[in-house]
């Protein structure tokens, strides 16, 4: 039997977000990040690891286009949106296996665009906080 170690490549990526197929998507980055603390008592070595909060962070670089149908969607502006993400890796028609990341909650923290002498088009990264993220979901 062969073991087939191909990994999955951006054009394997589909990312729907608010219900909508993003097809205007050029980056993407989420990551999830836990307040750890060692726990000290006797002697010179912690004695645990202890965790807190846990947050969720991460971007999304778009097209122009794709972020201006975020904008009419939010009613003039994005940093009111609270949008599930869905991340999905894998073309199934071809045999590999899907796996899907759901990034719940999704909250823009910054509405910003840029635009320099010639670039042939516009593309605005969307940093953003999320409540939760369910792997392999």
């Amino acid at each position: 039997m062969a073991f087939n170690s191909r990994q999955y490549e951006w054009a394997d990526l589909t990312l729907v977000l608010g219900g909508r197929d993003v097809t205007g998507i050029r980056g993407i980055k989420y990551s999830e990040k836990a307040e750890k603390e060692a726990l000290f008592a006797k002697g010179r070595f912690a004695h645990s690891i202890q965790t807190g909060n846990i947050a969720v962070e991460g971007e999304i670089t778009l097209l122009q286009s794709e972020y201006e149908a975020l904008v009419t969607a939010g009613n003039g502006s994005i940093l009111g949106l609270s949008l599930d993400g869905v991340f999905a890796y894998g073309n199934p028609a071809v045999g590999d296996p899907l796996i899907t990341d759901r990034v719940i909650g999704i909250s823009f923290t910054e509405a910003a665009k840029e635009f320099k002498q010639g670039d042939k088009f516009m593309e605005i990264t969307l940093p953003f906080v999320a409540l939760s993220v369910k792997n392999q979901a």
